[in-house]
């Protein structure tokens, strides 16, 4: 129940209130659901949203300046995102797959002097294409920045690694104040065009991939394909880019 400005009443009936309030709850599931990998259930996430949602309900104040549907939407989004933390949901052998095509990626860019196309990526692995694309599909979830990448891992230097070092107690303030945001549109700028509108639409515009692959003419499952791609290319990007400059302005 809302009051003439839109902020839930006190006195309110908290089942009916959950009730109305779960297409938003299935509205951030499947927004969420979209960028992860298959074995991630939809009905995990709306479970885990719900206890946000309850959690909401709770801690809302009427004298708050968000209205309701904004400060329950931050705090159902948060609850999955803590559930997928500790799920640890994209298996680290799927990742170690991706840093694969990372390398290929990064290691064709310099050779070509551009972003390498899907076919010459393949081909610099071995692979044929439609391995190479069964590999983005399974890779579906994969992230720009892991919570590993602030550590660092066995096999290979991270772009984190020399910027992020353990002296650092806040690494997400550390690299906001560093300009990472900066070096993360630059990322996105130096995509292929197609990648680059796959990203505005998702990400600017808030499509879908439905509605995306419905703009660009392909399915639903090729667009979460470029998604992935998109993903790899720009951790390859910043890898490359001049961290310790940026850490330097950071300690100036």
């Amino acid at each position: 129940m809302y009051n003439a400005k839109g902020l839930v009443q006190r006195d309110r009936d908290l089942s009916r209130e959950i009730e109305s309030h779960l297409p938003l709850v299935r509205k951030i599931a499947g927004q969420l659901k979209a960028r992860l990998p298959a074995n991630v259930e939809m009905d995990d996430l709306i479970q885990t949203g719900m206890i946000g949602l309850l959690d909401a309900l709770e801690r809302y104040e009427e004298s708050a300046d968000a209205q309701f549907e904004t400060y329950a939407g931050q705090r159902i989004k948060g609850a999955m995102l803590d559930y997928l933390r500790e799920a640890d949901w994209l298996p680290r052998s799927l990742r170690k797959q991706m840093r694969e095509i990372e390398t290929a990626i990064h290691r064709l860019t310099g050779r070509l002097g551009r972003p390498p196309t899907e076919a010459e990526v393949a081909h610099g692995m071995g692979i044929t294409l439609e391995e190479y694309q069964g590999m983005l599909a399974s890779g579906a979830g994969h992230q720009l920045v892991y919570y590993e990448d602030f550590q660092g891992e066995d096999d290979g230097d991270h772009f984190l690694e020399r910027f992020c070092g353990p002296e650092v107690d806040d690494p997400l303030q550390a690299l906001i104040q560093s300009g990472f945001r900066s070096a993360v549109v630059e990322s996105i700028e130096r995509l292929p065009e197609r990648e680059r509108v796959v990203m505005g639409l998702y990400y600017e515009q808030e499509l879908n991939l439905k509605e995306i692959g419905a703009v660009l003419g392909v399915s639903e499952s090729r667009v979460s394909q470029i998604h992935t791609q998109c993903i790899a290319r720009m951790r390859t990007t910043l890898r490359a880019m001049q961290w310790s400059d940026l850490g330097e302005g950071r300690r100036h």
